[in-house]
């Protein structure tokens, strides 16, 4: 699974061609022991993350929106995505 970003000790990450269990577009998000499963707009679908964290990634997301949809879209069509720029 591509790395999409890495800040903070959270690294997100993006399957490609993954729409089979999650519909909507999503990111995977890894922080120590904790995973969540996290659409694009925010909404946690699967897994958990502390407070914090979640707030840091909703943040990104909101911030490069444009940017993650691109990369969804990229990797639904099996196609390498760049990364993009963590949170300072």
């Amino acid at each position: 699974m591509p790395e999409l970003s890495r800040f903070k000790g959270i690294v997100i990450k993006m399957y490609y061609d993954d729409v089979s269990q999650h519909y909507k577009p999503h990111v995977h998000v890894f922080y120590g022991d904790e995973e969540a499963v996290v659409g694009l707009d925010g909404e946690v679908l699967s897994g958990k993350l502390p407070l914090r964290q979640y707030r840091m990634v909703s943040g990104w997301l909101a911030l490069h929106e444009a940017e993650a949809y691109r990369a969804w879209n990229l990797a639904v069509a099996k196609k390498p995505f760049e990364k993009i720029e963590p949170l300072a």
